[in-house]
């Protein structure tokens, strides 16, 4: 057994003491020497951290001993050791950004356990799959046959709508999915408050499909984000189809540029990744200052650098914009 566990999960659930609730998370985190990145908005809880197996069930156990998060979902991977740098505990306004008009404690789609969407994918040949990540995730890993989007972030989501209108009104059923199952809470929600109808949307996401249900048909790896940026999920019929951004060969290796004012999210191989010392082009790579390439390709962030009052003027900051 690998001696790391890695935990992805989330809840939408009202939280009426978000600032008190980020410094207990915070807190427990330092105690028990967790790494990730945590949100938490008035709408709910957001996480993903890594530490040794003993503290992620410690961890586990406390957030389920508050009563608003008892039926919380925890997708659970093991790897040899953290899979994060830093702990990053955020207030923010939503838990996922979206901009969506709609309320998943209201309505949302049907939650379609990870079996039950296998055997649909198997008997059900007009059934429409909804890819609802970003352009750099489902570029490197999707399920056969899925509808994706050309966009960057969640938000943009209503300027693709005309892409599925046809698909209204013929009875057919619409699942959509994303990584661990977060984003289609909205993004279902969204398709119903649009005119939809048979939506449902996969529970848990790409993470727990792969976990729980072999990912038969999930072609490629999946993308996440953490410094393995991508994970393997079909033990059944894996298949890579991504190509990388430099040569074109065949390649599900994910990198971050190494320019840190491009960033971008591409393949690349791992001989690439070397001779362009983990940037994607060779404009980036003569930027003077670039990140040193250490062969992952996983940086953190400028804006990881956070600190729980700067958190809290950026929260009471949305806040006052959302009222005005």
């Amino acid at each position: 057994m690998k001696p790391y566990s890695v935990l992805l999960y989330y809840q939408y659930v009202p939280i009426e003491d978000p600032q008190v609730y980020r410094d207990a998370q915070h807190e427990f985190c330092v105690n028990n020497n967790l790494l990730g990145r945590i949100i938490i908005a008035p709408e709910g809880l957001n996480g993903t951290v890594s530490g040794l197996i003993e503290d992620c069930e410690a961890y586990m156990q406390w957030v389920k001993t508050d009563p608003r998060f008892a039926s919380i979902d925890f997708k659970v991977e093991y790897h040899e050791n953290h899979t994060f740098q830093k702990l990053h505990v955020r207030l923010k306004e939503e838990i996922v950004n979206s901009d969506l008009p709609v309320d998943p404690l209201k309505q949302t789609g049907v939650h379609l356990e990870p079996d039950d969407f296998k055997q649909m994918l198997k008997e059900d040949p007009d059934l429409i799959v909804i890819d609802m990540r970003s352009n750099y995730e489902h570029s490197v890993g999707k399920f056969k046959g899925a509808i994706t989007f050309d966009m960057e972030n969640l938000r943009e989501l209503p300027q693709h709508m005309h892409e599925i209108e046809h698909l209204k009104g013929q009875g057919k059923k619409i699942v959509t999915y994303c990584t661990g199952g977060i984003k289609c809470e909205k993004a279902s929600a969204y398709l119903l408050d649009q005119g939809f109808d048979n939506v449902y949307q996969l529970h848990g996401g790409i993470i727990k499909y792969g976990l729980e249900a072999g990912g038969e048909d999930f072609e490629g790896k999946c993308y996440v984000f953490d410094n393995r940026l991508t994970v393997d999920v079909n033990q059944v019929n894996p298949k890579v189809i991504s190509t990388c951004y430099v040569c074109g060969t065949p390649s599900d290796r994910m990198i971050n540029c190494a320019n840190n004012e491009c960033n971008i999210h591409v393949p690349m191989c791992e001989d690439c990744g070397w001779k362009m010392e983990g940037a994607c082009s060779e404009a980036c790579k003569c930027v003077p200052n670039k990140r040193v390439y250490d062969g992952t390709g996983y940086y953190p962030r400028k804006s990881d650098h956070y600190t729980p009052l700067q958190g809290l003027k950026s929260f009471k900051k949305s806040t006052k914009k959302a009222d005005a």
